[in-house]
């Protein structure tokens, strides 16, 4: 690689180039998961359908050169995602709920048979694809906290049933005694 004056490494990547790799290594810093997907042999008609089903979860879908998502794998600290950038890829990257970009992945290639799911990236562990599917049938945040709040509930719930039956019985008996002691 040439050298400058000064020293610095000069790439050989174009402004657009290095534009990309900037906006990449940006999303993929922001992404709280990312999952790889072979796009192949999606139409525009598909690819545009899957990427409103995605934004509408907020997730973002880009198909990017596989050297330059390993230089933006790289600038982002994210260096064990670089061995699953191979290939013809697109990511998907999910900001918020970690399971949301591969559920929607997985349904979409439940109804299609297309864009399978070939690795994923959550909060700097790299899955495989057998994990990734995984994770796509882990329930959403809501459901799981649904359930722990049904889970956390119902002792209490039946704490309060055991409580309402002493106290029904107590005054029951009190009464009984009551009624005893006014007919004597």
């Amino acid at each position: 690689m040439a050298t400058d004056t000064e020293g610095a490494a000069v790439t050989r990547a174009g402004p657009r180039k290095q534009e990309a790799v900037a906006r990449l290594t940006d999303q993929l810093t922001r992404a709280t998961s990312a999952v790889v997907t072979d796009y192949r042999g999606l139409s525009v008609k598909q690819l545009e359908d899957l990427r409103g089903r995605l934004r509408n979860e907020g997730i973002d879908y880009v198909v990017v050169k596989n050297t330059l998502a390993r230089r933006a794998a790289v600038a982002a600290g994210l260096d064990p995602f670089v061995g699953v950038l191979s290939g013809p890829v697109g990511l998907a990257l999910g900001y918020g709920e970690l399971s949301a970009p591969a559920r929607v992945l997985n349904d979409f290639f439940r109804v299609t048979r297309q864009l399978p799911m070939m690795a994923a990236l959550i909060e700097g562990q790299v899955l495989d694809a057998a994990g990734a599917r995984t994770l796509a049938e882990l329930p959403s945040r809501e459901v799981l906290l649904s359930r722990l709040a049904g889970t956390l509930q119902a002792p209490l719930t039946s704490l309060a049933g055991a409580l309402e039956s002493i106290l029904s019985n107590f005054a029951a008996t009190l009464d009984a005694y009551g009624r005893k002691l006014s007919a004597t």
